[in-house]
């Protein structure tokens, strides 16, 4: 069923596509009727962040940025789901088109530019759904906020999400939001990660609970960058890594039509450089901090290689668009084949 969708959903642009799946899947949420579009995943919960997960693969962050589809995206089998991002005012993202098809290399290039309808928006949103399930809810600043103030809109939505969300990630890897990215490193990184772990301390004592801070990063490091970003998560206090965001680099898809378009690679082409930055903060993190490993997914044998270099969850998104639910259930199985499951 999935693949004829997916025929006539590819004749329309992609953004017009996306958004009339998503309207699609919020009706199937709210009629309880996507359960019925896909065999479920098998039943393999998993305990991370203190959190008991129906199974380790999860929804990332950007098909469902304001939260309109929560009851449809859980019904489909995810074991968790993560919206957004979101900031603190409504913004309309870059000029269109700015999402574009790459279907030789099962890829997408975006540069939506965190395109939202607000924190406030999202919130209720997150209140009128029934998922009872691990929510992530994934934080960013405003386009027009400067760069060294970014950590006050980083606290307005910690402060307006932290009641509703099981975990909270922050978006610091976004390549389509201008100097965004320069916040992973150096001392950028470590004012944020404090400023962010000392409000923490103050919602968990307001809310009598501790929401688990995650920090999502770019594929685009060398490995000491890496390593360096790996320390600071742990003198801050963080409490998971997700690795990775897109990627700025074309390999893959050098010479195909739209493979040159600015914003960010995600999909098949960046499953390996993904996977790599898995494994070094696998080496550097020993175990003391959990890794959600997003990035290339698009073969269930692809969720079990990122478990299999380090990671204690997965997040699928391009994979999805291509292939449906159909790619959890095949996730699923080919995690839980993985030896010692």
């Amino acid at each position: 069923m999935y693949n004829l969708a997916r025929q006539l959903l590819f004749k329309l642009s992609p953004e017009t596509s996306h958004d009339l799946s998503l309207d699609l899947i919020g009706a199937g949420g709210r009629l309880g009727l996507n359960g019925l579009l896909s065999k479920p995943p098998a039943r393999l919960p998993v305990q991370v962040l203190g959190l008991e997960f129906a199974n380790p693969v999860g929804l990332a962050a950007g098909l469902d940025k304001n939260g309109a589809a929560i009851d449809g995206f859980a019904q489909l089998g995810f074991g968790f789901v993560e919206i957004g991002t979101v900031t603190p005012r409504p913004q309309p993202g870059n000029p269109k088109p700015r999402i574009f098809r790459l279907p030789e290399a099962t890829a997408i290039i975006n540069r939506m530019g965190f395109n939202n309808l607000g924190v406030d928006h999202l919130v209720a949103r997150v209140q009128g759904a029934r998922y009872k399930g691990v929510l992530g809810i994934n934080i960013g600043k405003n386009v027009d906020t400067p760069v060294e103030r970014a950590v006050d809109d980083y606290l307005i939505c910690l402060d307006k999400v932290y009641a509703h969300a099981s975990y909270i990630t922050v978006n610091v890897s976004s390549p389509n939001t201008p100097g965004l990215r320069s916040l992973q490193f150096g001392d950028s990184l470590k004012q944020l990660l404090g400023t962010l772990a000392e409000r923490r301390e103050v919602l968990a004592g307001r809310e009598g609970k501790r929401v688990p801070l995650a920090i999502k990063i770019a594929p685009d490091m060398t490995d000491e960058e890496t390593a360096l970003v790996a320390a600071a998560l742990l003198e801050a206090g963080m409490d998971a890594v997700i690795a990775t965001n897109t990627t700025l680099s074309r390999e893959g898809v050098q010479g195909l039509t739209h493979g040159e378009e600015a914003g960010g690679l995600s999909g098949a082409p960046v499953l390996a450089q993904s996977t790599h930055i898995v494994k070094v903060l696998a080496g550097e993190l020993g175990g003391r901090l959990p890794i959600i490993a997003a990035g290339g997914i698009t073969e269930g044998r692809h969720a079990a290689e990122k478990i299999a270099a380090g990671a204690s969850l997965v997040q699928i998104y391009s994979g999805f668009i291509y292939k449906g639910p159909a790619l959890i259930r095949e996730a699923v199985d080919a995690i839980a084949a993985l030896p010692g499951r």
